[in-house]
């Protein structure tokens, strides 16, 4: 059998197994394996797996992972996200569409604790969207404001989907992390700007609250004085060299563990709740990971990166021309496939693709994570918008769609400007220590 017919074989198995409701991990573990068998001998494909397996998870720079997503879940237990929306809602609340302004700044602040759009997008619509609908605000900008302000928290570092895509491409994680930070401000301007948009349109879509004074306003911001302190600590030790990403993760892990102590909010249960959260996170990603990497290695053993780039120098195009097939690649796939999915499936493929055209693989990694980014509230599938049916569900799906478009042509814009301009997400890594 051919290497060409037996990718296509295995990658439609794999398929027929999700569609059985296996988990994909375990879906591309499989696939993988079976296609190995196929290319090599038996005893090669099952040393492969078992080696594959074994140095996954003794691999130490994976336990970045652990202990990132246990600092987003001491950063959930300990209310940081509800003091962040209160901080932010004094400051801009008393303003038209100030609720929404709030939102945003709050998701893009929590984001950078707790590194899960998911993770932002649940949270903040328990602390923000009770709010917004009690001064009067439309379900379509609250619901969309919350969908789409989730989606900050994978762009702002810390991000898992950072984490997954330096471990599969041996990219230096820390140089995403920083690289992460620039885009993520634009997109929390970006976000402001269609907040005032709307509301400017429409005013009462987005009514104002109540105004603070101004020592209600520096009450506020010493409220949250040790969450920024803290992500300055993680983000600032990175970029200059102080320590490795995966110290600043226990070092991020610990921090958010003491403001939820010294706070009065973290006790023995919700110590206890995180620790078995996290436990249950990391296991899921470690069993897509190990699947991925599997599928990775039957990819490589068939050649089927070598056939892809054959394929798109068949088109004649210039880099800049391949690189925006791929993202429309992407579009497509990020409408039908959960976001983890399509990260795994398809950087073994294009990534190759992307280093031979001549891309940086740092600013690479940016792109995708906006793009992934516009998966995340995008129908038919936008798991953001349907968090926010689960948290809201009077409110109908398509209010919630149309209320997430305008942060869609946001996000777009952001893509936009990473293409024509590298520097955005490189001038940071770049000067890093």
């Amino acid at each position: 059998m051919s290497a060409e017919i037996a990718a296509l074989l295995v990658t439609g198995l794999m398929f027929v197994f999700l569609a059985f409701g296996m988990h994909i991990g375990f879906a591309m573990a499989l696939a993988g394996f079976l296609g190995m068998l196929v290319i090599i001998s038996p005893d090669a494909a099952l040393s492969l797996l078992g080696q594959t397996v074994f140095e996954t998870a003794l691999n130490f720079e994976l336990s970045v992972i652990p202990l990132f997503v246990l600092m987003g879940f001491f950063a959930t237990s300990a209310g940081l996200s509800g003091d962040l929306y209160s901080a932010f809602n004094t400051w801009w609340g008393g303003r038209r569409g100030g609720l929404g302004m709030a939102t945003v700044g709050a998701c893009g602040a929590f984001g950078a604790i707790s590194g899960s759009s998911l993770a932002t997008a649940a949270t903040m619509s328990q602390v923000a969207l009770p709010e917004m609908r009690r001064y009067g605000y439309s379900d379509q900008l609250a619901t969309g404001v919350i969908a789409a302000g989730g989606t900050i928290g994978i762009l702002i570092p810390p991000s898992v989907i950072m984490v997954l895509y330096g471990i599969l491409t041996e990219t230096s994680i820390g140089d995403l992390f920083l690289a992460g930070v620039i885009p993520g401000i634009v997109l929390v301007l970006l976000f402001l700007i269609v907040v005032w948009a709307v509301t400017f349109a429409r005013p009462s879509m987005g009514p104002p609250g109540e105004s603070s004074t101004a020592a209600e306003k520096r009450a506020a911001f010493k409220k949250v004085g040790g969450t920024l302190v803290l992500f300055a600590i993680v983000l600032g030790g990175i970029y200059l060299g102080v320590f490795t990403p995966t110290e600043a993760a226990g070092i991020g892990a610990v921090g958010a563990w003491l403001l939820g102590l010294f706070g009065g909010r973290m006790n023995r249960r919700t110590f206890m709740d995180a620790l078995l959260d996290t436990v249950r996170t990391t296991a899921m990603i470690f069993t897509l990971l190990i699947g991925a990497i599997i599928f990775k290695n039957f990819m490589a053993l068939a050649q089927v990166p070598t056939m892809i780039e054959e394929m798109m120098a068949g088109l004649s195009l210039t880099p800049m021309g391949m690189m925006i097939v791929i993202l429309l690649i992407y579009i497509v796939l990020g409408a039908v496939l959960d976001t983890l999915a399509m990260i795994l499936l398809t950087i073994p493929v294009f990534f190759p693709l992307v280093v031979g055209l001549g891309f940086d693989p740092v600013w690479f990694g940016i792109v995708i994570v906006v793009v992934v980014e516009l998966a995340l509230i995008t129908p038919p599938m936008g798991i953001n918008v349907f968090v926010l049916k689960g948290m809201a569900s009077d409110v109908p799906l398509m209010t919630i769609y149309k209320g997430v478009m305008p942060f869609v042509v946001a996000q777009a814009v952001l893509l936009v400007l990473l293409l024509l301009y590298s520097p955005l997400a490189l001038w940071l890594p770049n000067t890093a220590l």
